[in-house]
């Protein structure tokens, strides 16, 4: 897709004013039955029939390239140190069903038309089978499309959303957390991609009840942080500036923060023409993700750290040890069940 310079730089230099009022509102205000994929049935009726950790992995190499034909003893998954065996593995190419959760601010309207075009990138690299859904947020939450294989459907959902065009809340925590909602209830890979500002007014409590849905979910969170170069502005000479600056760095902090923890990536884009390299990126990680599955070892009701290693297969469990070559994206964790 051929994007013009001028258009690019037209749009962030009117970002920079509206996210600079928009910060400002911020301080003020920071206190205030989908349809089911029919994918993987058999998968499903193993999770339902057994209880397991299920963990989706995605491996590549340090240049984004997928790792194909890894097998059961590729895999280490470790519960809080202690390695657990492996007792579900599912096929890479099982269907993804991905929630396209969208900000819809002033900010991000500016720069609507070259960042969402871009998006087509992503679902043409989703399959056939792939199932996608579109959600929006500003001060609530929006399921704008439920499950559907139909791609068109999707773009024209993520083309024509209502952007909000007063100074109001952008709950960022909310609308994470009704993503989650959303999905709870479908047996597939599961994953949201957020394309956002990173900008939130919720209560500090909030994001804290936020941070243990993340780590309690098996949905992976793909951030695509708006605002270009923006977030490395270091303004100092004109009211709101210092603000804006000190807002975008927090922001980038939570993107961060909540791809991390559900085993997902954030991406900061500077121009356009990033945005397709981006998008192909994440359906090629989206599509090609191994199901992994273990029982939890205790029901103990807490927290446990997962880590997940790729070996040779011909290394003995004490001398398992994580392939520096790769890049390995798994959950952060798990909530293990309480005793009946």
């Amino acid at each position: 897709m051929t994007l013009r310079q001028n258009a690019w730089l037209r749009a962030q230099a009117i970002l920079l004013i509206t996210m600079a009022w928009l910060c400002a509102a911020a301080s003020l205000d920071s206190q205030t039955a989908q349809e089911k994929p029919k994918a993987s049935e058999s998968a499903a009726q193993i999770r339902r029939r057994v209880e397991l950790v299920n963990v989706d992995v995605a491996v590549t190499d340090r240049r984004g390239n997928f790792i194909r034909d890894l097998k059961p003893e590729n895999f280490r998954v470790l519960d809080n140190g202690a390695e657990q065996p492996i007792t579900y593995f599912a096929p890479v190419d099982e269907p993804a069903a991905v929630l396209l959760l969208l900000e819809v601010s002033p900010a991000v309207f500016l720069i609507r038309q070259q960042h969402l075009e871009a998006a087509q990138a992503l679902l043409d690299g989703l399959a056939a089978d792939d199932w996608v859904a579109v959600g929006t947020y500003d001060k609530a939450a929006a399921l704008r499309l439920r499950m559907t294989q139909d791609k068109r459907a999707a773009q024209q959902a993520l083309l024509s959303p209502a952007y909000g065009l007063g100074m109001g809340q952008l709950n960022l925590s909310d609308g994470v957390s009704e993503a989650l909602r959303w999905l709870k209830e479908i047996p597939a890979k599961k994953a949201v991609v957020l394309i956002s500002t990173g900008l939130d007014t919720s209560a500090e409590a909030r994001w804290e009840a936020l941070r243990n849905e993340l780590r309690a979910s098996e949905v992976a969170i793909f951030a695509i942080g708006l605002g270009g170069e923006l977030r490395d502005f270091k303004g100092r000479n004109r009211p709101g500036e210092k603000d804006a600056a000190l807002s975008f760095e927090q922001a980038t902090r939570l993107l961060e923060t909540i791809a991390e923890t559900t085993g997902g990536l954030a991406y900061f884009p500077r121009t356009a023409k990033e945005f397709p390299a981006i998008y192909s990126e994440i359906a090629q990680i989206l599509r090609h993700r191994y199901s992994l599955g273990f029982a939890p070892p205790v029901r103990d009701g807490r927290f446990h750290r997962i880590e997940v290693q790729v070996v040779t297969g011909n290394e003995p469990p004490s001398a398992a040890k994580q392939r520096p070559d790769l890049r390995i994206l798994a959950r952060y964790g798990y909530i293990a069940p309480a005793q009946d």
